[in-house]
C-alpha cells in the first residue's frame, strides 16, 4: 500500500510539476492566466487519469478514469478553440475594392 501511495505522489508531483512548466512557456498574447492555468490543471488531471485507468486494478477504476480523460480532454480542446476564436476576432480583415 505505502509503494502505491509513494508512486501515485510520484505521478502527481511530476503532472503538476509538466503543467506548470507548460504555463511558462505559453504566450501571454495568445492565452489569458486564466486559461491558461485551466488548461494546465486540465493537463495534470489527464495524466493522472491515464494512470488511473491504465493500471486496471479494478473495473471502477478504469471506467472513473476514463471519464475523467474524456472531460479533461474535453475541458483542453475547448481552450485551445476558444482561444483560436480569440485570436481570429483580433485579425485585421481585409477591405474589398
Amino acid at each position: 500500500m505505502t509503494s502505491d501511495l509513494f508512486s501515485h505522489l510520484f505521478v502527481f508531483l511530476l503532472a503538476a510539476f509538466l503543467g506548470l512548466e507548460v504555463i511558462k512557456r505559453v504566450s501571454h498574447m495568445l492565452h489569458t492566466p486564466l486559461m491558461s492555468l485551466t488548461n494546465a490543471i486540465s493537463a495534470i488531471s489527464v495524466v493522472v487519469a491515464i494512470q488511473l485507468a491504465g493500471q486496471g486494478h479494478s473495473r471502477l477504476g478504469m471506467v472513473l478514469g476514463t471519464i475523467a480523460v474524456a472531460c479533461a480532454m474535453t475541458n483542453i480542446v475547448g481552450g485551445f478553440l476558444i482561444t483560436e476564436r480569440m485570436l481570429r476576432m483580433f485579425k485585421k480583415r481585409e477591405v474589398k475594392p
